[in-house]
Formats: C-alpha cells, sequence, structure tokens
C-alpha cells in the first residue's frame, strides 16, 4: 500500500517549484506566463493552476473531478464545462510543440504528455 501511496504523490520539493519545463516552453507559475521562441503568453490565473497540475502529475491521468477541486474548490456540471474552456485554451497556447499534448480520456480525466523530455 505504502509504494501505490509513494507512486502517486507528487514530490513536496515539485510543488514548490515555480517554474517549469514543458517541452519547447518555459512555464513561470509565480508570474503566470509561459515562452517559448515565439514569445510569451500571459495566463490567468486559473490556466496557470490547471497548467501547473497537469505537469506535476504529467504522465498520469488526472481524474476530472481531481482537477476541479483542486483549482476550483468544487465539482459540479458548470464548473467542469468551464475546466473544458480552460483546457482547450491550454492545448491552444502549446501547440507550437507537437510534442506536449494534453489527453483527454473521455468521461475520465486529463493526462499531459510530454514526448520530448
Amino acid at each position: 500500500m505504502e509504494v501505490f501511496l509513494k507512486r502517486n504523490m507528487v514530490n513536496d520539493k515539485d510543488i514548490e517549484q515555480k517554474i517549469f519545463a514543458i517541452g519547447a516552453f518555459e512555464f513561470d507559475y509565480a508570474n503566470l506566463t509561459l515562452q517559448n521562441k515565439a514569445g510569451r503568453k500571459t495566463l490567468t490565473q486559473k490556466e496557470a493552476e490547471v497548467l501547473r497540475l497537469l505537469h506535476l502529475n504529467k504522465g498520469r491521468v488526472l481524474k476530472r473531478e481531481e482537477i476541479l477541486k483542486h483549482v476550483w474548490g468544487d465539482d459540479d456540471y458548470f464548473m467542469g464545462r468551464s475546466m473544458d474552456v480552460f483546457i482547450s485554451k491550454l492545448r491552444k497556447y502549446l501547440r507550437d510543440d507537437t510534442a506536449v499534448q494534453i489527453i483527454n480520456y473521455h468521461g475520465v480525466g486529463f493526462k499531459l504528455e510530454d514526448s520530448g523530455r
């Protein structure tokens, strides 16, 4: 049981980290920016929180409920629709790097994949 818990736990050091490499992008969580060679995009707080949560759990399917409760504090239909809009925006921002994808698992959740790392 401990092995399972350790495998699914996010490292405390990772939680404190403020700047992340996501494919060809540099994601500065503290300053709400996502940049690559093509330029810099300023994210909203919610966009940054969703992207950070996906990155901290990279390669793992995050359930919709987990994201909603962590970022929005609740899990209801309208917040779920709002989250879908934020995921679409993040996909648009990340589309310059084909190695980075936010994969949808229908009815389950999302997973961030970064095949360049």
